[in-house]
């Protein structure tokens, strides 16, 4: 049987997510808006236009699609320029993709980033693991539809029943449930009760690799 693992990339590989908040709100103060942390890191990776705009009106913030846009290029201009130089991996994670690669998995990386932001922030030695990355702007939706995992599907030519995805916040275990993937979750920037979407949620780095080195495709449901 193939073994291929799809990774979320912000929160899961690379340790970005306060950065990524940090820049929404700055975005978000231009025009004169608020929302909290917590909010930034729920609905992580949930940048459709439609889907985004109802989380912010829901919480008091009545955003049309345009501004949406208008600020989403906003958040990445001051990511680009203020914070970006910032990122790095996990410290646990070349030595887990190095550990995976080693017993025969297929890895993939599956984020609602754009091209040019994650070019500017994976370091080479991650993305060499890669067999597939999918980025938001490759797919006609992002998370939490499931069009991005089925095209790292596509392209690495295996079933839902061969592969496992990774995540951290639930629009990406929405997406992945939505393609029929199982799904384990890290509690990187959420708590276990916000995860609640996921078949498995592991406390760090070191339990997934725990669970996947001893279980493989059987840790999970």
């Amino acid at each position: 049987m193939k073994k291929s693992i799809l990774f979320d990339m912000d929160g899961v590989i690379l340790n970005s997510m306060p950065f990524h908040v940090r820049a929404w709100q700055e975005a978000l103060a231009e025009h004169g808006l608020r929302v909290s942390d917590r909010l930034l890191y729920l609905h992580e990776g949930a940048i459709e236009p439609e889907t985004a705009t109802a989380v912010f009106s829901r919480n008091g913030c009545a955003i049309t699609c345009e501004g949406f846009q208008e600020i989403l290029q906003r958040q990445i201009e001051i990511f680009t320029r203020h914070y970006r130089s910032s990122i790095r991996p996990f410290p646990q994670v070349p030595k887990l993709l190095e550990a995976l690669h080693a017993s025969g998995w297929r890895l993939g990386l599956v984020t609602s980033s754009h091209v040019n932001i994650l070019k500017g922030i994976l370091p080479n030695n991650i993305a060499s693991y890669m067999d597939c990355i999918i980025t938001g702007d490759a797919v006609k939706r992002r998370k939490p539809f499931p069009d991005p995992y089925l095209e790292a599907l596509k392209r690495m030519g295996v079933s839902c029943y061969e592969a496992i995805v990774v995540e951290n916040a639930p629009a990406g275990i929405k997406a992945a449930k939505a393609a029929n993937l199982p799904c384990l979750a890290l509690k990187t920037t959420l708590e276990e009760e916000d995860l609640a979407g996921a078949d498995l949620v592991v406390e760090d780095h070191v339990e997934l690799k725990r669970y996947l080195l001893d279980r493989g495709l059987k840790c999970l449901p």
